[in-house]
C-alpha cells in the first residue's frame, strides 16, 4: 500500500486497479445493477450517468434498456473489462475517467444519475451529493445502492479497517451513505421526493474458503493491504485470520451447501426539483 502522504485520490485509483475488479463484481454485487436501473425507471433515449461505475454494473444494464450511457470512474484501468462485458452483451456506452467529487460534465446534462456501491467511497459526501445533483436535469432522477452501517457489510468493513492506515482528516466513512437521516441531510430540499428502501442481496460461493480467496485475489483494497503487509508476517497472518473469522461468522448457507452472505443495502431514489 502506498504512503499516506501521497495524494489520496492517486492512492485510491492505484488500490482499485489491483486484483480483478470485474471478476469480483460479477461474483458479488452484480445482481444489484438491474435493481437500480429498474428503480430509476431508465428507458430508451434517456441520457444516463453512472458515477463510480466500476466495470458497468449499472451502466451496462442502463444501456441494455436503450439509454445513452456514460460510465464514469476514478480508475480507468478497469474500463477494458467493462468494454468487453458491454460488447458481449451487445451494447455500447462511453467510458470517462472522472472523480465523483468533481464530475467533468455540464450542469443539468443527464436525465438519470446513478451509483451502486461506488460513490460512497469518495471521502466527502456532501460534495458527491452536490455533484450528482448538479449534473442531473430538473425533474431528473438520482438512484443509488449503498451499504448500510450494520450487518454483514459493516462487519466486513470493521474487520478490514483494523489493518488500514488512518483516513485523511475530513474523510467520511462509506457506510454513512446507508443511514437514512444522513442521506436526507445530503439531498435536503433540493429534491422533490426521496424514496429510501432497505433491500438485501446475497453473495454466494462454493465454500467459505473460496469466498475468502475471492477477496484475497480480486478485491483491490485487500490485494493492496496484503502487499503492504508482505514484510510483516505477523500482521499478514492476523489479516488472514480476520477474513476467515468473518467468513465463518456470517455464512448463512446450509451446513453442507454453498456459502451464502446476505448484505443489506439502502436503495435511494431521489427526484430533483
Amino acid at each position: 500500500m502506498q504512503q499516506a502522504q501521497e495524494d489520496p485520490k492517486t492512492v485510491a485509483r492505484a488500490m482499485w486497479a489491483l486484483g480483478d475488479y470485474h471478476r469480483f463484481a460479477r461474483a458479488t454485487v452484480w445482481e444489484v445493477g438491474p435493481v437500480v436501473t429498474a428503480a430509476c425507471g431508465i428507458t430508451a433515449g434517456q441520457r444516463v450517468l453512472d458515477v463510480a461505475a466500476g466495470t458497468g454494473n449499472v451502466a451496462i444494464r442502463a444501456a441494455e434498456a436503450g439509454a445513452h450511457v456514460v460510465a464514469a470512474d476514478l480508475t480507468p484501468e478497469n474500463f477494458d473489462a467493462g468494454r468487453r462485458e458491454a460488447r458481449a452483451r451487445g451494447v455500447e456506452l462511453e467510458w470517462v475517467e472522472a472523480d465523483a467529487e468533481a464530475l467533468p460534465f455540464d450542469d443539468e446534462s443527464f436525465d438519470v444519475v446513478t451509483s451502486a456501491f461506488g460513490a460512497i467511497f469518495a471521502p466527502h459526501h456532501r460534495t458527491v451529493a452536490d455533484e450528482m445533483l448538479r449534473v442531473c436535469r430538473p425533474s431528473g432522477t438520482i438512484g443509488m445502492a449503498n451499504f448500510v452501517p450494520e450487518g454483514t457489510g459493516a462487519a466486513f468493513f470493521e474487520a478490514l479497517g483494523a489493518f488500514l492506515p488512518p483516513s485523511p482528516p475530513g474523510t467520511q466513512p462509506p457506510l454513512l451513505w446507508g443511514d437514512e437521516d444522513h442521506v436526507r441531510g445530503l439531498f435536503g430540499d433540493r429534491v422533490a421526493s426521496l424514496e429510501l428502501t432497505r433491500r438485501t442481496y446475497v453473495e454466494r460461493s462454493p465454500s467459505r474458503e473460496a469466498y475468502v480467496e475471492l477477496f484475497r485475489t480480486t478485491f483491490g483494497p485487500i490485494v493492496a493491504l496484503r502487499e503492504h503487509l508482505a514484510g510483516d508476517p505477523e500482521r499478514a497472518g492476523q489479516l488472514d485470520r480476520a477474513l476467515d473469522e468473518f467468513a465463518a461468522r456470517f455464512d448463512r448457507g446450509a451446513p453442507t451447501g454453498p456459502a451464502e452472505y446476505p448484505y443489506d443495502y439502502l436503495l435511494v431514489v431521489a427526484r430533483k426539483r
